[in-house]
């Protein structure tokens, strides 16, 4: 196992493991590499969309199941994200008629609510909008949606994690817009797989989740946060290591302090502040390196 980065807990902000992929082997790799705590986020492990309440709890009880199963045998900590998949949306809509699917995507959103309240997941996601072109009739059912996401999370008093297209600055001042809507507190609202830094007021203070490319890492740290760190691995065996491998946040870290050992506060902003300020707990190790 590499020894962590300085002291600090090392942590993946988003992830997705399968047991139909490779899985714990997956995080026995991140912890390899240094990695300690990871956000694994919830998503479709059946053939087609869920199509029935009761399709979206076997899912979410698969990955909580997988959360479990990552601490006690591969030693790293992880932290639940669970919701329906925007783009399940599109599916259901075909198949069940917008009505129905809208009423679906609420049950679901309502199940992994109770399961957070329960404190056995952290933030509802991801969630949000297809990241491409739909059909225009689409666009109202995935509007009423997303809102409906906000709402929960603002009941259960939940982070948000989002879903969609590339953002600029216009982009995230109409998803605050909607947040003011419903009175959802956008210091909570997370742009998952954002790609681009900006400079930080035209986030409008929502929190982006950084894709973890070597270029883009860099950019990140120049800048005050909070902001998190991904890979969006998918443990897809027809796609391996994609989108990054799990490992990448890990390597990134100790490659970076290893040449600037005074960069150890900048990484303090991913792994410890941003996730305090925005979930309210913060990761940590022990003197051995374990996470706790």
């Amino acid at each position: 196992m590499a020894a962590t980065a300085a002291g600090l807990p090392v942590v993946d902000h988003h992830c997705h493991l399968s047991p139909t992929g490779e899985g714990i082997g997956a995080a026995r790799r991140f912890r390899a590499a240094g990695g300690t705590h990871l956000f694994l986020a919830t998503q479709n492990y059946e053939a087609g969309v869920p199509l029935s309440p009761e399709a979206y709890e076997r899912q979410f009880e698969t990955t909580l199941g997988l959360a479990r199963a990552v601490e006690a045998e591969a030693g790293v900590r992880a932290y639940a994200v669970l919701g329906p998949y925007p783009v399940d949306l599109v599916g259901q809509v075909e198949r069940l008629g917008a009505p129905a699917a809208i009423e679906l995507q609420g049950r679901a959103m309502e199940s992994a609510g109770r399961l957070i309240e329960e404190q056995r997941a952290v933030a509802l996601g991801e969630v949000g909008r297809p990241h491409f072109p739909t059909a225009p009739e689409l666009a109202g059912p995935v509007e009423e949606v997303l809102r409906r996401a906000l709402e929960v999370a603002r009941d259960v008093g939940c982070p948000v994690v989002l879903h969609a297209e590339e953002l600029g600055p216009e982009g995230f001042r109409g998803l605050v817009g909607l947040a003011a809507q419903v009175e959802f507190p956008v210091g909570r609202l997370i742009k998952h797989y954002h790609r681009s830094v900006l400079p930080t007021p035209e986030y409008q203070g929502m929190v982006p989740s950084y894709l973890a490319r070597r270029e883009t890492v860099a950019a990140a740290l120049a800048t005050p946060g909070p902001w998190f760190l991904e890979t969006d691995f998918l443990d897809d065996p027809a796609r391996p290591g994609a989108v990054l491998d799990l490992p990448t946040v890990a390597r990134r870290a100790h490659h970076d302090l290893a040449q600037h050992p005074d960069h150890l506060a900048l990484w303090e902003v991913p792994f410890q502040r941003s996730i305090q300020q925005v979930y309210g707990f913060t990761p940590e190790i022990d003197a051995r390196g374990n996470p706790r």
